[in-house]
């Protein structure tokens, strides 16, 4: 058994913790690229939709 710095193994612990948890959330509220290029398009649709209703002065 190798001896180890107990802060460090607390500090690595600590991370994959926090990094099981990101990873748990991720695939719970994350979008996938279908849903967010999607996104994007309507959003890019509205704008030109709205710009072509601007009156010009």
């Amino acid at each position: 058994m190798k001896a180890k710095n107990l802060s460090k193994a607390r500090k690595e612990r600590t991370r994959a913790d926090k990094r099981a948890q990101g990873d748990a959330n991720a695939l719970k509220f994350g979008r996938t690229k279908e849903q967010k290029q999607a996104d994007m398009k309507a959003q890019l649709a509205a704008r030109t939709k709205l710009d072509g209703h601007k009156l010009d002065k």
